[in-house]
């Protein structure tokens, strides 16, 4: 199997250049065979880089099936999520209680009901789904936000009564490497780096959501801005910057780099408009400081974000976009203090609630912001104490400032290691946004967070040459 090593940010570029034997599917077609064939389909694995559309793909396939727009062939749809689905770690559910805890609209088919159709399929001994008495589809949305530990390589495992309580975890690995309801279909969504947790030979079909085409980019800020020269100047500016240009792909930087620019044209007239991926992001963090620190004060504010770029941080040195109570409280977070923050800063911060109202998940509105949030942190513990915390022995000076030039260069070419490092490129944007950030001009932008600015040319010189040499 191959592993990419790449960011998946940065292969977005390569992604629109597709090869021959690619080709664009509608939704409702997800399940036919790419050869035009009557050759049947039970697993589709969907992959797609953070914020690409995965999600918002799910949600309109399952509402055009229940407005009766397609695939009326199925009888029902299950759409779960994995984030929900990782907060019950280690729960016992028959397949019908977990239906009914994780899809509330399902309460009106009983669980008796339910496990009359999955009893009538497992003994039917039957795998094809259209000779199927009922026909099932299982959607598992955002593989890569799973905590379940799903071992596909454990053999002789006694057949499970799908009526019957067992492990989360042993039902989900039943259900997708087709030992439960054969016949069933299932679709599950990730993004890259997480694909290889279903073994290759259980999957029938791979598709990918790769969100905007250039087109579709322009005419999102055409409709986005009323005013046709404001929208054109976005465009064109939008266009110069490669780094923009490319991330403009996903839909939620759209969103971001319309909401920054529309601010600095009324603000700003006649000045620059960010042109890196960095600038971009600290415009954005000061926009929402800007808007909410007349309401909750700039020291609050400050607090907030100083926060939430600790959490960013230590979240993803651990993989995870999605946060659950624990890992707040490891984080030294109170999940009442990050309820507030997702009140305060609703553009960068959102809580969600599972089933039950005590099952309360957090995460960042997007992967690009907490990386830039993770950056922001090391940043800052960096600038304002002299301490790494990239390095496994964190030191510190009292001459910090005597001491800034040598240690700084030491500083980010760990960085850079430690990104090199990454099996996956995870850290390669964090990288990005770290040396970034050691630019006066962006520093400048975020006074309100920094108690000193520091920048050297010399230091950022060697570490250009740094990374020259390691490539």
């Amino acid at each position: 199997m191959h592993v990419n090593t790449q960011h998946e940010v940065l292969q977005i570029d390569k992604v629109w250049k597709p090869s021959d034997k690619e080709r664009q599917i509608q939704p409702r077609d997800i399940f036919k065979h790419p050869s035009g064939k009557d050759i049947p389909i039970r697993t589709v694995l969907t992959n797609g880089i953070a914020g690409i559309g995965k999600t918002f793909l799910v949600r309109k396939f399952v509402l055009d099936w229940a407005e009766e727009r397609s695939n009326q062939d199925v009888h029902l749809i299950f759409p779960f999520t994995f984030r929900a689905l990782s907060s019950l770690q280690g729960k016992e559910f028959c397949l019908a209680e977990l239906i009914h805890f994780c899809i509330p609209e399902t309460k009106d088919v009983t669980v008796e009901a339910l496990n009359y159709i999955f009893t009538a399929l497992q003994s039917s001994g039957n795998s094809s789904y259209k000779k199927s008495r009922f026909k099932l589809l299982f959607v598992f949305d955002g593989l890569d936000e799973s905590r379940l530990h799903l071992d596909f390589d454990v053999n002789n495992i006694p057949t499970v009564d799908v009526t019957k309580s067992t492990k989360i975890e042993i039902l989900l690995r039943e259900l997708i490497s087709g030992k439960l309801l054969r016949s069933a279909r299932l679709w599950i969504t990730t993004r890259p780096a997480a694909a290889n947790q279903i073994p290759q030979n259980l999957v029938n079909t791979t598709t990918e959501v790769r969100g905007f085409t250039d087109p579709q980019k322009e005419e999102y800020f055409r409709k986005r801005f009323r005013d046709k020269k404001q929208a054109s100047s976005i465009i064109s500016h939008m266009k110069k910057s490669r780094s923009l240009h490319i991330m403009c792909h996903i839909p939620v930087f759209c969103w971001i780099t319309a909401t920054v620019l529309e601010e600095l044209l009324r603000t700003r007239e006649g000045g620059d408009l960010p042109r890196t991926l960095t600038e971009m992001y600290t415009e954005f963090l000061r926009f929402q400081i800007d808007h909410t620190k007349a309401k909750y004060g700039p020291k609050k504010c400050i607090q907030s974000i100083k926060s939430l770029a600790k959490l960013a941080f230590e979240q993803l040195q651990k993989g995870n976009l999605i946060f659950y109570e624990k890992d707040l409280r490891e984080t030294s977070i109170d999940v009442r203090e990050a309820s507030v923050y997702s009140g305060v800063f609703t553009e960068i911060f959102k809580e969600e609630r599972g089933r039950k109202q005590e099952n309360k998940m957090f995460s960042f509105i997007h992967l690009s912001v907490q990386e830039f949030l993770a950056a922001l942190h090391v940043h800052l513990t960096f600038i304002n104490s002299g301490i790494s915390l990239l390095e496994e022995e964190r030191q510190t000076t009292s001459c910090w400032s005597e001491m800034f030039q040598s240690y700084s260069t030491g500083f980010y070419q760990t960085a850079v290691d430690e990104a090199l490092q990454s099996p996956n490129g995870h850290l390669d944007l964090f990288l990005r946004f770290l040396l970034g950030l050691s630019l006066s001009t962006n520093q400048n932008l975020l006074r309100s967070l920094l108690t000193q600015t520091r920048s050297s040319s010399q230091t950022n010189q060697k570490t250009v040459e740094y990374i020259k040499e390691k490539m």
